[in-house]
């Protein structure tokens, strides 16, 4: 799908420290709050544009309202990666954090002239912005997860280990109490869980809302009908309402 002329485009990409290795990323639109977009499981930088994404917020972004940028993932090598051992994934994973960290944000800070940071990702993008969200809150504003699934422990039963759990928002987010993450949850972040009545991760939003108003935690649960699926025609429709 090409995206409109009128959105600016700019590629870019580095030799990342943290995972040894090239990272790309896409960035569309020229002002606006920047929204950080996780891709779905084993997804690409790319395939926001190829599925229809910007397109679906276009105006949006021909207006200055958001930037989105698009990074890679390394899910192929880290929780979906089944050659190596559980607790390889896991480390994996906690460097593709590190670069999300570490070199991501620095890079959107020179980008971003409203001072606030949104993330977003569709499935197994939608972990991903729940976790870094939970993980780190004072770094986020708002969180838009579309059709997510919040329990990683799964994708490698039998395994468990401390770093696993800290990675995993279903197993960790029930059992905590420190008020610095609690407070900023409750008074700086903005959560959206949107999912479908016939989206196989229904169950995993309505478990992760519960757990939210058990903590205090405000939110925005928004379970739509008319047998939406887990699909991006859906997921579509779902950002354009949130980012329009």
């Amino acid at each position: 799908m090409t995206t409109s002329t009128a959105i600016r485009r700019e590629q870019t990409h580095w030799f990342s420290p943290a995972l040894r290795r090239e990272m790309e990323i896409l960035v569309f639109g020229h002002a606006g709050t920047p929204v950080l977009v996780f891709p779905t499981s084993k997804g690409r930088f790319h395939e926001f544009e190829e599925h229809g994404m910007v397109d679906a917020v276009a105006s949006s972004l021909e207006k200055g309202r958001y930037r989105l940028v698009c990074v890679d993932s390394v899910d192929a090598e880290s929780w979906l990666n089944h050659e190596l051992s559980p607790r390889e994934r896991v480390v994996r994973h906690s460097a593709y954090e590190r670069y999300v960290l570490e070199e991501v944000l620095p890079f959107i800070r020179p980008l971003n002239g409203t001072g606030k940071l949104w993330v977003a990702g569709c499935g197994f993008g939608g972990y991903h912005a729940v976790n870094f969200t939970l993980r780190h809150p004072d770094c986020v504003d708002g969180c838009l997860s579309i059709s997510g699934s919040f329990d990683v422990r799964s994708l490698m039963p039998g395994f468990s280990d401390e770093e696993l759990k800290n990675h995993n928002p279903k197993e960790y987010l029930p059992n905590l109490t420190d008020e610095w993450f609690l407070h900023l949850y409750r008074t700086k972040v903005e959560f959206i869980l949107a999912t479908g009545e016939w989206d196989f991760c229904l169950d995993a939003n309505l478990a992760l809302s519960k757990i939210f108003d058990n903590k205090g935690v405000r939110h925005w649960l928004d379970v739509w009908g008319d047998h939406t699926r887990h699909d991006w025609p859906w997921w579509q429709r779902m950002i354009h309402k949130f980012l329009a």
